[in-house]
């Protein structure tokens, strides 16, 4: 099989639209923030290639480091690296070679993106060990994640804001909670091997109440950045929108029916961040050029 398609494949390049939108609202709604613009297509530019060296890092790092544990667990054992079709030095060559990606762009940005490169590839890396010692590792994730509005806030601010971190965190509020979701299917291989998650911790039922809870964190977060940045009603209808997405996407799962996780992980969760940038960026538009 073509090494280009194998790298795709291993780092889910088409997943990207979870990460991708948020960069971009972090960058939008800075330039509306600060200057009652948008940002340059320059920053666009290096913030996307920011953006995809970062996450094929994060998923190369995740899957180099988890190898073991994926070749064992039966819904893992087919990905790249536990099957051979892909060898770890070639991984942590592509991880290398996406961080000299990442460090360029942040470079190109300003001073302080290159300043935080370090602390960024420092939580990339934690995030897979995270599940070895810690219940709390959706967590993590979800603080990862968050880096992507959070980055596209600074590339175009150069400083940080209270909109941009309460971003972040309704980022990272969301993506824990999905993940949260995702680890219920590994519930049983995760106990027999010693793993951390919030449904080993908590059990099933408890862990969707915890997923819940932090998905009405993420909305009142994404509502609260009316407080300071001057949108209208069409970020409003959004982001109810996406409350109804999240509640749409709760109803899929329970704990005596997990069927529909993959519907619930891939499907709603892209809609819930196309949702999030369209409108979002419908509003900014409708102001700067009204």
């Amino acid at each position: 099989m073509n090494k280009l398609v194998l790298f795709l494949r291993l780092v889910k390049f088409e997943h990207t639209i979870f990460a991708l939108p948020y960069a971009y609202l972090g960058m939008m709604l800075a330039a509306y923030f600060h200057s009652g613009g948008l940002p340059t297509w320059r920053q666009v530019f290096w913030v996307t290639v920011a953006m995809v060296g970062a996450r094929s890092a994060a998923m190369g790092l995740n899957r180099v480091i988890d190898r073991a544990i994926d070749a064992r667990n039966p819904r893992t054992a087919q990905r790249e690296l536990p099957r051979g079709l892909l060898s770890s030095l070639e991984v942590w060559v592509f991880i290398l070679v996406s961080l000299a990606v990442l460090g360029v762009a942040a470079w190109q940005l300003n001073p302080l993106c290159l300043e935080l490169l370090p602390v960024a590839v420092a939580i990339l890396v934690v995030y897979s060990y995270t599940k070895r010692f810690t219940w709390l590792c959706h967590l993590v994730l979800g603080a990862a994640d968050g880096l992507a509005p959070l980055g596209g806030w600074i590339a175009v601010s150069g400083r940080f804001d209270w909109p941009g971190v309460a971003l972040a965190a309704a980022v990272a509020a969301w993506i824990a909670a999905f993940d949260i979701i995702y680890a219920c299917q590994d519930l049983e291989f995760d106990r027999d091997h010693g793993l951390y998650s919030i449904p080993v911790r908590f059990g099933i039922r408890r862990g969707l109440w915890i997923s819940r809870a932090l998905d009405a964190v993420s909305v009142a977060l994404f509502f609260s950045l009316l407080l300071w940045i001057p949108l209208g009603w069409l970020y409003a209808v959004g982001i109810a929108m996406v409350a109804l997405l999240l509640v749409y996407e709760h109803r899929l799962v329970s704990p005596d029916d997990m069927t529909h996780i993959q519907k619930a992980f891939f499907t709603v969760n892209s809609y819930v961040a196309m949702v999030a940038f369209v409108f979002t960026a419908g509003d900014v538009f409708w102001h700067v050029y009204r």
